[in-house]
């Protein structure tokens, strides 16, 4: 079995609202195609016009991953939390991981540690410095990968996505 990381494309749109919907699903989450959701309908507009990056991750060529870069301006502060347009943020923060999502069949087998590092070495590349990593309090399997990695626990908050979910705010030192 053959595991690849490649970037997105336009035509690849289906099969990662499939992925995240799929978790959505497992987890009980609603999908908000017009609100929340919609970078995952436009990844171009949504992640690479505004400097970041999407990935997929291919099971013999069958896409089960995703995980994608925003890059910004860093944050105000050197440690913990700091509020920015009226959201907690990780401060000091020039980067965040975002949709970072797994298929059942490809947990445990440490593609989402190759994708998180995929990542993580992608915004170095790009003269990151810090890695804001916002992730649902249910996703316990993510948290373990986020820590092992280096990632330190600052905080929590509520999401802003319709449900406001709650969530644990990591900061990786890249």
């Amino acid at each position: 079995m053959s595991f690849e990381i490649r970037l997105a494309t336009r035509e690849d749109e289906p099969a990662i609202q499939h992925v995240i919907r799929t978790v959505y699903e497992e987890y009980g989450w609603p999908w908000f195609p017009e609100g929340y959701h919609l970078d995952l309908y436009n990844i171009h507009q949504g992640y690479f016009e505004k400097g970041g990056s999407f990935w997929v991750g291919e099971l013999d060529g069958e896409i089960i991953a995703t995980t994608a870069l925003e890059v910004f301006p860093p944050f105000p502060g050197e440690t913990g939390l700091v509020t920015v347009d009226v959201a907690l943020r990780g401060a000091g923060c020039d980067c965040s991981l975002e949709r970072l999502y797994m298929l059942k069949e490809g947990r445990g087998k440490g593609y989402g540690a190759q994708l998180f590092q995929h990542t993580a070495d992608h915004a170095r590349s790009l003269g990151c410095k810090r890695m804001e990593i916002w992730s649902d309090k249910k996703l316990v399997d993510g948290h373990r990968l986020y820590e092992k990695v280096g990632a330190v626990l600052v905080g929590e908050r509520l999401c802003h996505d319709p449900d406001q979910s709650p969530e644990w705010g990591l900061v990786l030192d890249l």
